[in-house]
């Protein structure tokens, strides 16, 4: 172990502008506090909020952005006061890295709703220095920012478990939609499409995957063990399955309507946004009214949950379904992903990629 006094440079991909190209770009990462650990970095899952970070979709980017927010890495070096990890220890990092730890939010466990929660790239650490992300060789991260990797669980198979896992079993968990026997509705057949999928399966659930097109319906059903596919402009199949599902997942990350899904609904049934979306979404309220429907949405989820969800996943034997790519090829993938080129999540071999070289 180097010394935790002594600040170490990290090589990782940024983007530098709007335009969203990554390239590389050596920076100084924070030094290992008391409750610190860093983490060399193995691999990291590739997602759509990604995609809006470094093209400033939000308009809330800062330059020079390191993306990636779906690391598992090796525990290299621990702080004094670290308790729950130790050197060589299989750990992950999800979305945030910090938050107050004193509100509400906070101390009820769910630190993903605070209101000064901590990005981990594109914002601002405690000590005034810049957050980066998994798109890196190493990160240092607050210990309570950090989970353990079941043993036995593949590391680039865990990646994407980090965010589009925990975001789907999250709202399931918190809605009380995690017993066997409901029918679920899953929106858009992505990264966290996919993986809605199979956890509600793994859950006991029935489960309709309703597309745009058909041309996802032989993986959704063969592949994924989907047990229904519809797609929404199919007027007539729409209308046969009205009233019948408990909720839905809706994962489209653009603008869509959303009058059409809540017409699938059981009376208190909940659509449950997922997709990070720029534009206003409308519906006309007796759509809501006359079934006592809900409109909701869920964000990640807390780090108690993502332990949870990684134990259920292994227990479960869930996983991912993945394409490996070196750093080289981030600008393609990036590409690819806006064009939905991928079945379903890009996963980033950076320890293979080499980029001290």
């Amino acid at each position: 172990m180097g010394s935790l006094d002594v600040e170490k440079s990290a090589i990782g991909w940024a983007a530098r502008d709007p335009s969203g190209v990554l390239s590389p770009y050596t920076y100084t990462l924070r030094n290992t506090g008391p409750e610190d650990v860093q983490v060399k970095v193995l691999y990291c899952g590739l997602c759509h909020t990604d995609l809006h970070q470094v093209k400033n979709d939000l308009g809330m980017s800062n330059y020079p952005l390191v993306p990636g927010h779906e690391v598992v890495g090796e525990v290299v070096e621990v702080g004094a006061d670290v308790s729950k990890f130790k050197v060589g220890d299989t750990v992950g990092v999800g979305l945030l890295v910090g938050s107050c730890r004193n509100c509400g939010p906070c101390k009820r466990e769910i630190e993903q709703y605070c209101n000064k929660k901590i990005w981990n790239c594109n914002d601002v650490y405690t000590d005034g220095k810049p957050t980066q992300g998994g798109f890196a060789n190493s990160m240092v991260v607050d210990q309570n920012f950090v989970v353990k990797i079941p043993e036995g669980m593949a590391p680039e198979q865990a990646a994407p478990l980090l965010c589009a896992g925990i975001t789907v079993y999250s709202p399931l968990n918190h809605f009380g939609f995690n017993q066997s026997g409901l029918r679920g509705g899953i929106l858009g057949l992505g990264g966290v499409g996919h993986m809605g999928v199979k956890i509600a399966k793994a859950m006991g659930h029935h489960v309709t995957v309703i597309s745009s097109s058909n041309k996802k319906r032989q993986e959704a059903l063969e592949h994924l063990g989907a047990d229904d596919y519809l797609v929404s402009s199919d007027t007539d199949k729409m209308q046969e399955a009205a009233d019948s599902l408990d909720y839905i997942i809706d994962t489209v990350p653009v603008g869509h309507p959303l009058e059409p899904y809540l017409s699938l609904l059981k009376i208190d049934g909940k659509l449950i946004l997922m997709g990070v979306i720029n534009t206003p979404l409308q519906f006309m309220s007796p759509m809501v009214m006359l079934g006592r429907k809900s409109i909701t949405g869920s964000f990640i989820g807390s780090m108690k949950e993502t332990e949870e969800m990684l134990e259920f996943c292994k227990e479960k034997d869930v996983t991912s379904q993945i394409e490996i790519v070196k750093m080289d090829y981030i600008n393609t993938a990036m590409e690819r992903l806006e064009k939905n080129d991928v079945r379903y999540r890009f996963v980033v071999d950076v320890a293979g990629s080499k980029l001290e070289q």
